[in-house]
């Protein structure tokens, strides 16, 4: 067979989204390469885009459905018809026992997609369910965009070159946006200045003129220190404020009291570094500020977020060419709001769907769920055990139920916990349409082989399911595609109808922008808030959140310096757990090309945090606290600030190293995110 090349792009839940050219040949995939016309992801696939060629044919894949053994544990391959059968006959029981809101359909971000919404229309028809609310990723940052400019927009990405200062605020885009680095590199390359804020002294951080290394969790006090700079040296645009600002003398009064040094006490960094920051920031234009997700996994981070903003808005740095905020670009997001309201319970409810569940505190509210109580779930597009807050508690919660259904490519810790698993298919494997959040390039999900073994689509799960389950032939045509390539393609179309130009035919020649794009957000000086102006005085965000309306900073609940964080002096080690260039969350780490580089799971220790609790290089230690235990090995790094120790979060807990064995449920000032990045550990040789 010929080969053939086709053009399809990446739906993981990263920033780059990235455009790709795959050769296959006797229907397999064989190359996978760049494709010039995503300008925002030109380089290419990173090395776990080039890993696919392993994921998809990796022996340990689940390629049939399995079921497990009620007596041992493990699992049999079974046939489609004995699964669905089961899983047919525990929905029928389950709502005629309980009700169909004792179901909980939990999907998370693994997979990006046009037809993830078939989902939920597919237990609509079921008569309704539970679903969860909030996000684990990013949605506290998002709150705090929307309330203070309107909406979740920023500059293309390669307009950052055009920036002639660059503040990269806990963010570590070498590894986890590293296309961003290319115009980053463009733009020191004209002279630009780079500044890095993060407790760790990260690769992006070579590439800096200034590296500030705060205690974490007190982002906000300097980024009020630095406003209080700016406004009292005139490093201030008098007319941008006065033509488009809301609540700048209430925001003067806020920052009055927050010198330099009084956020150099909170945070731990020096004075001088403030200063230089505002001065930077004050006297530099066009200014970028360009903040990670990271840092508002706080329980103080909508306000942290809303205080970093409000400086380019002193300095007049928004609407401009290589000038902005720039946090999530939701242009491209064609279901939903395109803001997190979307994340937020409804405030009508819906008769079908019990939105009640909190992402962020997914097990003790599974575990206190009642009228009815959660019996049943069925998890897609994610694996919950180890990646949510207090995997403890979600592991308990997954145990209580009665049946478990899992949709998955390769066994889980999630996966582990199920009664049926349902092999997934792999973006290769299925046509679709994507999206992004940093650039706004909508994209064609190509199909470009068979499914391997068994595995069917989740569209066609459903569609079995609804057949099975008795559902009205026209109710399934109207609401659920047909498992043929053709009805995918059909329904795919009627969803971009309302998209001038933009058809599957018109996509299969490349990405496209979206339509009345603008390489400079907010070019218009338009701001959709409610004064039309940006807000740094929101009662939107008092009334909704319960926050000062103003920027404030408030000390992390659990923190060594707060007196209602119980057991800090205990726990007085910061544990920072930021994503890898090596995986997505926990997804990747499984594959032997990424085991090649970090094959098992390492903790990073200043020498100094190590010498004082007599633990050596490479040696096997305890970290913990009240909510558990793990035992890795520990490695030396003096780029990290000392009081902190770093593992990288995806670890599943077969690896020994799931993160969130010591994290705690609870949510974010704003957003219903979740705080889990808020976490003291003590570590101790093993």
């Amino acid at each position: 067979m010929p080969e053939k090349i086709i053009h399809t792009a990446c739906p993981r839940n990263c920033y780059s989204t990235c455009a790709l050219r795959i050769t296959v040949e006797d229907g397999r995939l064989r190359r996978i390469e760049p494709v010039p016309e995503n300008m925002a992801t030109s380089l290419g696939a990173c090395l776990k885009g080039l890993s696919y060629l392993e994921r998809v044919y990796s022996p340990d894949r689940i390629l049939s459905p399995l079921r497990r053994d009620s007596s041992t544990g493990s699992f049999r391959k079974v046939s489609w018809d004995e699964a669905l059968d089961t899983i047919t006959e525990q929905l029928l029981k389950l709502r005629s026992t309980h009700g169909p809101k004792s179901l909980l359909y939990y999907s998370a971000s693994g997979t990006k997609g046009l037809l993830n919404s078939v989902g939920g229309a597919f237990w609509r028809l079921f008569g309704g369910y539970t679903t969860t609310y909030g996000d684990l990723c990013w949605p506290a940052g998002l709150e705090a965009t929307r309330l203070t400019l309107g909406a979740n927009e920023h500059n293309a990405p390669w307009d950052l070159a055009n920036a002639r200062l660059i503040v990269l605020w806990g963010k570590n885009a070498a590894e986890t946006n590293i296309h961003q680095m290319k115009f980053v590199d463009e733009a020191l390359q004209q002279g630009a200045q780079l500044v890095v804020i993060d407790p760790r002294r990260t690769e992006t951080a070579e590439r800096a003129s200034l590296l500030i290394q705060p205690r974490p969790g007190t982002d906000a006090a300097i980024a009020l220190a630095v406003g209080h700079q700016l406004i009292e040296q005139r490093w201030i645009d008098e007319s941008f404020i006065a033509a488009h600002v809301h609540g700048f003398d209430a925001y003067c009064a806020r920052v009055a009291s927050c010198t330099p040094a009084w956020a150099a006490a909170i945070s731990g960094i020096p004075e001088s570094q403030i200063i230089r920051l505002a001065e930077l920031i004050g006297t530099t234009k066009p200014a970028t500020i360009c903040a990670g997700f990271g840092m508002q996994r706080y329980t103080n981070s909508g306000q942290t977020m809303r205080a970093m903003i409000a400086l380019l808005a002193l300095t007049g740095n928004i609407g401009k060419p290589g000038a902005g905020w720039i946090y999530a670009n939701l242009r491209t997001q064609l279901f939903g709001e395109k803001d997190p309201v979307a994340f937020f319970p409804p405030e009508h409810p819906d008769p079908l769907v019990r939105v009640s569940i909190s992402t962020a505190l997914l097990g003790p509210q599974i575990l206190a769920a009642k009228d009815p109580p959660i019996k049943m779930a069925w998890i897609e597009r994610g694996n919950p055990i180890p990646q949510n807050p207090e995997t403890p508690t979600v592991l308990k919660a997954f145990r209580s139920l009665d049946f478990r259904v899992v949709v998955e490519e390769f066994m889980t810790d999630t996966a582990r916990e199920a009664d049926i698993v349902l092999p997934a298919k792999t973006f290769f494997e299925q046509t679709d349409v994507i999206g992004a959040y940093w650039h706004d390039y909508l994209q064609l999900r190509a199909k470009v082989i068979e499914p391997l073994g068994e595995v069917k689509p989740e569209s066609e799960i459903y569609w079995h399911l609804a057949r099975r389950l008795g559902f009205s032939p026209e109710d399934i045509e109207k609401n659920l595609p047909g498992p043929s390539d053709t009805a995918i393609e059909a329904w795919l179309n009627r969803k971009l109808a309302h998209l001038p130009g933009v058809t599957l035919d018109r996509l299969r020649e490349g990405p496209i922008r979206m339509p009345d794009t603008n390489d400079v957000a907010f070019a218009d000086l338009t701001f959709p808030t409610p004064s039309g102006r940006i807000e740094l005085d929101s009662s939107e965000a008092a009334a909704r959140w319960g926050v000062d309306s103003v920027p404030a900073y408030r000390e992390p609940v659990e923190s060594v310096e707060s007196n209602d964080s119980p057991g800090t002096s205990r726990y007085p080690l910061h544990f920072l757990t930021p994503n890898t260039k090596n995986r997505i969350h926990s997804q990747f780490g499984n594959l032997a090309a990424m085991r090649a580089f970090e094959p098992h799971p390492v903790l990073q220790m200043h020498p100094a945090d190590a010498n004082a609790r007599g633990i050596v290089p490479g040696s096997r230690v305890r970290i913990f606290n009240d909510r558990g235990e793990l035992t890795v090995v520990v490695q030396f790094d003096f780029g990290i600030r000392p009081g902190c120790v770093v593992l990288h979060n995806g670890w599943w807990l077969t690896d020994g190293g799931a993160v969130n064995v010591l994290s705690k449920a609870r949510e974010t000032d704003m957003g219903y995110g979740a705080a889990f990045h808020e976490n003291l550990v003590e570590v101790a040789p093993a």
